[in-house]
C-alpha cells in the first residue's frame, strides 16, 4: 500500500517546481531578449547571410592623363568567376565543372578541386580580372548541365547553378614601363601601391556599389525582381604635368647609358623652372606595371650569386661547416630574396626614395651663397697648390691631386676646384652657409606629390647646425659628407634658373569628375627670393652658362640652344672602405636650359631644367663625360620637339628636302637643317624659323635656306609617317599640332589619320608600331 505524502511535503515539492519553472521561463525570456535585442544585428547579420548573396560591385578607378591628355592608366571592365560549392552534388560532376573550368580561365584543375572540398563557404572565387573571351567561355560553361546518379537514378546539375560571374574591373597601362616610377600600379584588390597611384588612392579609387540577391530555401538565387543594386561611384580622374613625349627622351637617354655603361643606376628629371610641373622623371631599370613583379632572369641570377657569396663569407668568418640540410635551405631562401630584392629594385624611385652625394653640382650653392653675402665675387683669386688645402687636421685634395693655379670664381666653377669652393665656405662660415644649406632645400622634403620621398635628418643626411666643425664646413661646402636626393638637387637649381624663386615640385596639374575640373593645383612658390641681393643670382647664371660652353661641362652643350649647368662626381664606398675596386662613383649633371642671350644681346628665359645621377663602380670618372652627355641627349630632344619639320610623299626620289621649320625655335631649326647638309642665312628679328624655299622641294645646288619668323598656319594636310621610327614620327606629328598616341613599339605601320587628309591642330593620331 502506498503511502500519502504530507501535505506539507507536497506543498514544498510544489514550490520547488514552481520556483524551477520561473527560473527556465526567466532564462527564456533573457536568452529571447539577448537575441532579439542585445545581438539583434549579429543575428539580423546571420539570416541575411542565408536568405541574401551580397556581392562587391568595384568602382572604376579614375583615369590618370598625361600633360596633353594621353591616357597613362585607365581601367576596364573584367569579370570575376566564382562557384558554389554546396551546388556541386558529387565528385564526378566536381571534376568535371573543375576540367571544364581549368580549360576555360587556364588555372590548375586538381588545385581546384581541392579548394572545392575543404572550402566551409557558398561563394569561392577561383579568377579574377578574367578578359572577355574567357568569360565568354564560362558563359558556356554556365549553359551546359552535367549528367551523374544518385539512388540508382540519372540526375543532371547545371552549371548556371554552380558557377557564376559578378563584374570586376583591371588596371591598364597602355604605355608599359614608360613613367612606370611615376603612375605606380596597383595591386590585385585595386589600391595602389606606389607612384601617384599609391599617393592619390582615396582620390582615384572610387566607392564600391553592391548586388543583394534573395537566395531559395536550396541557396539558389531568385530571379530579378528579387535583386537591388547600388551603383558604384566611380573614381576621379588625374591629370599629370609630365609630357609623355618629353618622358620617352629621358627615359631613352638613360637606358642607353644604363645598358652601355653597365650601370647600378641611371635616374633623371626633368622639370619646369619656373612652375615647379615635372615634365618627366625616370629610373633605369624600371618595370611594366601591368606585370610589376616580373624580373629579369639574368638580374635575379646575378643577385642570387651576390647573396650566396655572401653567405658563404659568413660561414667561413664564423668557422662553421654548413650542413647539406643548411646548404639546401639558404639556396632556397637566397633564391626567394634575390627575386624580392631585383622587384624592390626595380620598383624604387631612385629620383625621391634615395639620396646621394651631390658632389661638384653642389658648388653652385656655395658660389650663391658666397655672391649674396659678399663674402667674395666674380674677381676673387684662390691658389690650388700642389699640397692641397689645410683645415685644422684635415688636408683636401682637387680632384686627382690636380693643381689649378690661381683662380677666380667662373674659374673655381670651370674647373670644379675644390681648393676655391672650401675657401668659400670658410668665408662664409658655419652660420651662413647653414642659413643658404636651408634657403635652398636641403633640411626638409620637397614636398613632392608622391609617397616615399626621403626625410632629410640632421646628423644624419647632413651636419647639424650646432656641433658643425670647421672640417666638416670644408667638405660640405664642395658638395662631399652629406646626401641629398635628385628631387633636392634639381629643386635648388632650378630656383637659381628663374632668378632665385623656390618652386615645390608637383605632379597632378587637375582633378576632374564627369567631365567638370574640380580642383586644379596652382604654382606653389615656397621662398619668392632666396638671395637677398637678386643680381648674385644673375652672376652665377652667366658662370654656369660658361661652365658649359668652356669648363668641364662641354659635353652637356648643344650647336643649337645655349645650355647652363654643374657636373659632379662623387664616391660612394661600400661597407666604409675606399679601396680600389670597391668605390662606386656618383656621376651627375644638374642644368637649365635654354640659357644665355640670343642675338640682340638679350636674356633667354630658362624653361626646363634637368639632373641626371649615374652610378657606376669601377675607375675614376669624370660626372661632365658620362651624364653630360646623357643631358646633352635629353635636351636635343626636347628642343627639336618645338621645329615643324616634314617631308613630301615623293622624298626617295630627290636629293635633298627642305624640311619645314614653321613655328620651330630658331636655334633649334638651324640644328635641323645643318645635319640635312643645308646652309642656313638667318634674320634674327624673332625666335621662329620658316624654310625658304618651301619645304619638300629639291634644292640640289644652293642647299641654302633663310630662317625668319612668320606666323603659324592652324590647319594641315597629315604627313606620311608610315615606317619611321616612335620618335621621328612623335617630332613631326607633334610639330604640326597633332596630339600623338603611341601603341606597342618599333616603326609605325599605321597611321588612324591617313596621309594626305586634312586635320585640324590637336587632333589625337593614333600610330600602330610593327
Amino acid at each position: 500500500m502506498q503511502k500519502t505524502l504530507p501535505k506539507k511535503e507536497k506543498d514544498r515539492r510544489a514550490k520547488v517546481m514552481v520556483v524551477i519553472i520561473a527560473i527556465a521561463f526567466l532564462a527564456c525570456v533573457g536568452n529571447l531578449f539577448r537575441i532579439q535585442v542585445v545581438q539583434a544585428d549579429y543575428y539580423k547579420g546571420k539570416a541575411e547571410e542565408n536568405q541574401l548573396y551580397d556581392t562587391e560591385i568595384p568602382a572604376q578607378r579614375g583615369t590618370i592623363y598625361d600633360s596633353e591628355g594621353n591616357v597613362l592608366a585607365q581601367s576596364a571592365s573584367v569579370w570575376l568567376v566564382y562557384i558554389d560549392p554546396y551546388s556541386v552534388p558529387d565528385d564526378s560532376v566536381r571534376a568535371d565543372l573543375c576540367s571544364d573550368l581549368s580549360n576555360a580561365l587556364g588555372i590548375n584543375g586538381d588545385t581546384l578541386m581541392k579548394k572545392l572540398k575543404m572550402t566551409k563557404y557558398r561563394y569561392l572565387v577561383i579568377a579574377k580580372q578574367v578578359e572577355y573571351d574567357n568569360k565568354e567561355k564560362v558563359v558556356e560553361i554556365k549553359k551546359k548541365k552535367y549528367e551523374y546518379t544518385q539512388d540508382g537514378k540519372k540526375q543532371y546539375a547545371y552549371g548556371s547553378s554552380m558557377v557564376g560571374i559578378d563584374p570586376d574591373v583591371k588596371r591598364y597601362y597602355p604605355n608599359g614601363n614608360l613613367a612606370s616610377h611615376i603612375i605606380g600600379y596597383t595591386n590585385s584588390e585595386g589600391n595602389g601601391q606606389a607612384g601617384v597611384e599609391l599617393y592619390y588612392n582615396s582620390i582615384l579609387s572610387g566607392i564600391p556599389g553592391r548586388k543583394v540577391t534573395a537566395k531559395d530555401a536550396y541557396g539558389r538565387a531568385m530571379p530579378l525582381q528579387y535583386e537591388t543594386l547600388y551603383d558604384a561611384t566611380n573614381g576621379q580622374k588625374l591629370q599629370l604635368t609630365i609630357n609623355s613625349n618629353i618622358q620617352r627622351y629621358l627615359e631613352e637617354a638613360l637606358k642607353q647609358a644604363y645598358i652601355d655603361n653597365k650601370c647600378a643606376y641611371a635616374n633623371g628629371i626633368v622639370m619646369d623652372v619656373n612652375t615647379g610641373a615635372i615634365l618627366g622623371m625616370a629610373t633605369m631599370s624600371d618595370y611594366d606595371p601591368n606585370n610589376p613583379r616580373q624580373t629579369d632572369d639574368a638580374e635575379v641570377e646575378e643577385e642570387y650569386k651576390r647573396l650566396q657569396e655572401l653567405r658563404a663569407a659568413k660561414y667561413e668568418e664564423s668557422g662553421k661547416t654548413p650542413t647539406e640540410e643548411e646548404i639546401k635551405k639558404g639556396q632556397e631562401e637566397d633564391r626567394n630574396n634575390a627575386k624580392l630584392n631585383v622587384f624592390y629594385n626595380n620598383v624604387r624611385n631612385q629620383n625621391v626614395s634615395s639620396t646621394y652625394e651631390p658632389g661638384s653640382v653642389f658648388k653652385t650653392i656655395t658660389a650663391s651663397a658666397a655672391l649674396d653675402q659678399g663674402v667674395a665675387d666674380q674677381s676673387t683669386k684662390v691658389d690650388c697648390v700642389a699640397g692641397g688645402i689645410k683645415i685644422l687636421t684635415q688636408t683636401y685634395h682637387c680632384n686627382a691631386h690636380t693643381v689649378h693655379g690661381t683662380l677666380d670664381m667662373v674659374g673655381g666653377l670651370k674647373k670644379s676646384c675644390n681648393s676655391y669652393f672650401i675657401t668659400m665656405g670658410q668665408r662664409l662660415g658655419v652660420d651662413n652657409f647653414y642659413k643658404y644649406f636651408e634657403a635652398f632645400g636641403f633640411t626638409e622634403k620637397t614636398g613632392i606629390d608622391l609617397p616615399a620621398e626621403t626625410q632629410p635628418k640632421a646628423g644624419v643626411t647632413y651636419h647639424a647646425h650646432e656641433g658643425m666643425t670647421l672640417i666638416d664646413l670644408a667638405s660640405s661646402s664642395f658638395g662631399q659628407s652629406f646626401q641629398v636626393t635628385p628631387i633636392q638637387m634639381v629643386t635648388a637649381l632650378s630656383a637659381i634658373a628663374n632668378g632665385g624663386k623656390m618652386v615645390r615640385p608637383r605632379f597632378v596639374s587637375r582633378i576632374e569628375k564627369d567631365g567638370e575640373v574640380i580642383k586644379e593645383f596652382p604654382v606653389q612658390v615656397i621662398k619668392n627670393q632666396i638671395c637677398k641681393n637678386p643680381a648674385s643670382i644673375g652672376v652665377i647664371q652667366d658662370i654656369l652658362y660658361k661652365v658649359v660652353h668652356v669648363g668641364l661641362g662641354k659635353t652637356a652643350g648643344s650647336k643649337s640652344f645655349h645650355v647652363s649647368g654643374k657636373t659632379g662626381t662623387a664616391q660612394k664606398a661600400h661597407n666604409g672602405s675606399y679601396k680600389s675596386g670597391t668605390v662606386d662613383y656618383l656621376l651627375s649633371f644638374c642644368g637649365y636650359f635654354p640659357s644665355g642671350k640670343d642675338a640682340d644681346g638679350n636674356p633667354v628665359k630658362p624653361k626646363y631644367s634637368c639632373i641626371v645621377c649615374i652610378q657606376k663602380s669601377g675607375l675614376p670618372a669624370s660626372g661632365g663625360l658620362m651624364s653630360g652627355q646623357v643631358f646633352h641627349d635629353i635636351a636635343e630632344g626636347i628642343m627639336a620637339r618645338n621645329v615643324r619639320y616634314d617631308v613630301s610623299s615623293s622624298r626617295d626620289s630627290l636629293s635633298c628636302f627642305i624640311p619645314e621649320v614653321k613655328s620651330g625655335n630658331i636655334l633649334a631649326a638651324d640644328y635641323v637643317l645643318s645635319h640635312l647638309g643645308l646652309k642656313t642665312t638667318t634674320e634674327w628679328s624673332g625666335s621662329y624659323a620658316t624654310g625658304n624655299p618651301i619645304w619638300g622641294t629639291a634644292e640640289k645646288e644652293t642647299k641654302e635656306v633663310k630662317l625668319s619668323k612668320v606666323p603659324m598656319t592652324p590647319e594641315g594636310i597629315m604627313p606620311d609617317v608610315m615606317g619611321m621610327g616612335a620618335r621621328d614620327a612623335v617630332y613631326l606629328l607633334e610639330s604640326r599640332g597633332l596630339k600623338v598616341i603611341i601603341k606597342g613599339r618599333g616603326k609605325v605601320h599605321q597611321q588612324s589619320i591617313a596621309y594626305g587628309k586634312p586635320y585640324r591642330r590637336g587632333t589625337r593620331v593614333t600610330l600602330e608600331m610593327e
